[in-house]
């Protein structure tokens, strides 16, 4: 029987997986009676080798879904570059390291559309991930993330491990970090317009507000690994994305959040503070072959999902 460790395990993506696999633990989807485990930071530093070892050698797992890792917002990864860096390649190569000394017969690691080059043409696909430096404002995060996708091929040629990654857009939902400044975009806009109900204040959003992104609901996305997890054999990444018709501004976000928490306050826009990287509009083309038929989300639905959640748990969840 297949025993699959998830690290990050009480994270956005991590609870997204616990949800679909436990809705029929003994499913074809959940791997037919496959024994899910889910790791968390209490459970051992990823970043020491003798943690991670130990939380192996604990688990004995088959396969590995990877999702831990230090992660944030455009204003974190500019503020701590180099924690960014240094405790994502430890972690990543403890990983991948103690994944290959046990045998896992398979490993699924989640990076990130900001590894793409910052200069490129649009629609960035799975063949450009190394085609050029990335963002100024997130390299130590990006540069990190893309050596997963290095030391996957160099396990693969060497050894013939079957690890392989996972290329989302911008993820939300619920089980997010809403913390005011180091959250990614859509949890922090939906705190502090929270806050701004609650005071009676604009709701102001950092930026103009005219950068294009492409959202996936964490649903969505737990859903698509745990398929990639056992229907996607190749050590190429794969980009998990909505259609690029689905690119929204995050002017428009704002509103989708105003119009859920039925805010009838006045949104203002700072250009003072960074917009970051215009677009990152990401080809799904290599999904769509293999998946023609799913049917994402749509935004307004989501949004309005994460914002019931985030109300109504409000006093418990991560910020």
């Amino acid at each position: 029987m297949a025993k699959v460790l998830v690290t990050g395990g009480s994270g956005l993506v991590g609870m997204g997986i616990k949800e679909v696999v436990t809705a029929d633990p003994a499913g074809e989807f959940a791997g037919n009676g496959a024994e899910w485990m889910f790791a968390r930071s209490a459970d051992g530093d990823l970043k020491d080798l003798t943690q991670c070892m130990a939380l192996f050698e604990k688990f004995q797992p088959t396969h590995v879904i990877h999702l831990a890792a230090n992660v944030g917002g455009l204003f974190k990864n500019m503020k701590y570059r180099v924690e960014m860096y240094r405790d994502n390649m430890m972690m990543n190569d403890n990983v991948l390291h103690c994944a290959h000394v046990l045998g896992c017969k398979k490993v699924v690691s989640c990076l990130s559309t900001c590894i793409f080059p910052d200069k490129t043409s649009y629609p960035i696909d799975e063949t450009m991930v190394h085609n050029g430096p990335p963002h100024p404002s997130n390299e130590g995060y990006a540069y990190a993330k893309r050596m997963i996708d290095v030391a996957n091929r160099c396990y693969h040629e060497q050894h013939g491990s079957m690890f392989t990654s996972v290329i989302p857009t911008n993820i939300y939902g619920r089980h997010d970090n809403f913390h005011l400044e180091d959250s990614h975009v859509i949890p922090g806009l939906m705190h502090k317009l929270y806050m701004a109900k609650q005071k009676g204040e604009a709701f102001v959003i950092r930026g103009t507000g005219k950068p294009l992104r492409q959202f996936i609901f964490s649903k969505d996305l737990a859903e698509l690994m745990v398929w990639t997890l056992w229907g996607y054999e190749s050590v190429e990444p794969i980009i998990l994305s909505p259609d690029e018709s689905a690119d929204i501004s995050i002017g428009e976000v704002a509103r989708h959040i105003a119009d859920a928490m039925d805010f009838k306050g006045e949104l203002q826009f700072d250009p003072s503070f960074a917009d970051g990287q215009f677009k990152k509009t990401a080809s799904n083309k290599k999904l769509r072959e293999l998946r023609p038929d799913y049917k994402f989300t749509s935004m307004e639905e989501g949004i309005k999902q994460t914002v019931e959640w985030f109300v109504a748990n409000y006093d418990s969840v991560r910020k």
